[in-house]
């Protein structure tokens, strides 16, 4: 006898049930909705890439995280971790043909083998938007505030949310003029983005690790308690940038923002929810050398990863569990199969005009057609029966209301 199939996905992949869908078009209209307002331009690329790509980007064990393979061919391919090498590779390809700056956005699925924890799965789907080939901080503006516009879109405002900014190279400055070595900054950034997920005792012993001194580590962690970004005049413009745009009350300046990333050369960002109940909600930066890193020309370019899993959980927290239900459309029935020709008539009417329609399929009671109506969040319903199709006209149901208007079948 065969084994019983699961009928459960894949640990840390996800089904997306109608239910589920509702939630997931909420975030994803708003994506879209907010990078289409910021002027950005979609784009979208295969999902398998080659590891030798995904290899070159240091700052994770990739051979454990990443999902890979060998094709028929012997080919050594991976499903992509994050949209960033995509992007890379696909701007080296035509990096002689493209008009810089680049603004561009997309929704990609994105897949990562480790330890599930609450908000992480092995699967999501990602926001990403990108501005390569601008040097101005106005490129990291454009960015943050479209993705603050997209979770106001959602329905959270900045009393739910607040975007944590800070510099490598600002941090690094400070590192520098504590003197510790450049050469060790990139240990340093590595050890202090696990502040919070372990001891400092831990942390220390990585700096240590790292051919830091007692001293110098003391001095880090002096370093970690820095209030003010003055000396930064990067971080100064970019504020002052968000006061003139509108979002500045969503920023705050945090030197513990590290990002593990080691591209990141310069202003680097993460968003958290104030009551500090999940992880971040997205994060990015400026990373100027990852297209060189690919064998591409120099380019300076700003990025942000905004991952779908986080950002559903907390809008279930704060909207409520039945917030993305809005009603919509119109859901038409009939009494008998006599009725059947009068609503297929009235509901293509009515796609015609744009509405979405939802067409009962076989004759059903009044009581069974509105129950359905009102599960499905239809925001008016028709039920047609044998008085109205002799007398040409029948009621709509307002669901919302539950008031009624005379409507012509003919």
């Amino acid at each position: 006898m065969s084994e019983k199939i699961s009928f459960e996905p894949p640990r840390g992949m996800r089904d997306f049930y109608p239910e589920d869908m509702v939630w997931r078009n909420k975030v994803f209209d708003a994506f879209r909705a907010a990078g289409e307002a910021a002027g950005f331009d979609p784009y979208d690329a295969c999902v398998v890439e080659s590891y030798e790509l995904l290899a070159r980007k240091a700052g994770e064990e990739v051979g454990e995280q990443i999902y890979h393979f060998l094709d028929k061919s012997d080919r050594h391919l991976a499903l992509r971790a994050e949209m960033t090498p995509t992007l890379a590779r696909m701007v080296a390809q035509r990096q002689k043909e493209l008009a810089f700056p680049l603004k561009w956005t997309t929704i990609a699925q994105c897949f990562r083998y480790e330890r599930m924890t609450k908000g992480r799965k092995r699967e999501h789907y990602q926001w990403n938007m990108d501005i390569i080939g601008e040097e101005s901080v106005l490129a990291e503006a454009e960015v943050i505030g479209a993705a603050v516009d997209a979770l106001k879109r959602m329905g959270l405002t900045t009393a739910d949310f607040r975007v944590h900014v800070s510099s490598r190279r600002f941090l690094g400055e400070l590192l520098a003029g504590s003197g510790i070595a450049p050469g060790k900054h990139a240990q340093v950034f590595l050890a202090l983005d696990k502040r919070g997920k372990m001891p400092d005792s831990e942390i220390a012993a990585m700096l240590k690790d790292g051919g830091l001194s007692d001293d110098d580590v003391a001095a880090t962690f002096r370093i970690m308690e820095t209030k003010s970004f003055e000396g930064s005049p990067e971080l100064a413009e970019l504020f002052s940038l968000a006061e003139v745009a509108g979002f500045a009350d969503a920023l705050v300046f945090d030197i513990g923002v590290i990002r593990g990333l080691s591209y990141y050369t310069g202003v680097v960002f993460e968003c958290f929810d104030t009551k500090g109940e999940f992880r971040a909600i997205f994060g990015g930066g400026r990373y100027d050398n990852l297209l060189t890193t690919i064998g591409g020309e120099p380019a300076t370019a700003v990025g942000l990863g905004f991952g779908d899993v986080v950002v559903t959980e907390l809008l279930k927290a704060r909207l409520g569990a039945d917030a993305a239900a809005e009603k919509k459309g119109v859901a038409v029935g009939f009494m008998f199969p006599e009725q059947r020709d009068a609503a297929v008539r009235l509901a293509a009417k009515f796609r015609a005009d744009g509405s979405r329609v939802d067409l009962a399929l076989r004759p059903q009671k009044p009581k069974k057609f509105f129950s359905h109506a009102d599960s499905s969040n239809a925001a008016q319903a028709v039920f047609i029966g044998p008085d109205d199709v002799v007398g040409g006209k029948a009621r709509m149901k307002d669901m919302t209301a539950r008031t009624e208007t005379e409507i012509c079948l003919n």
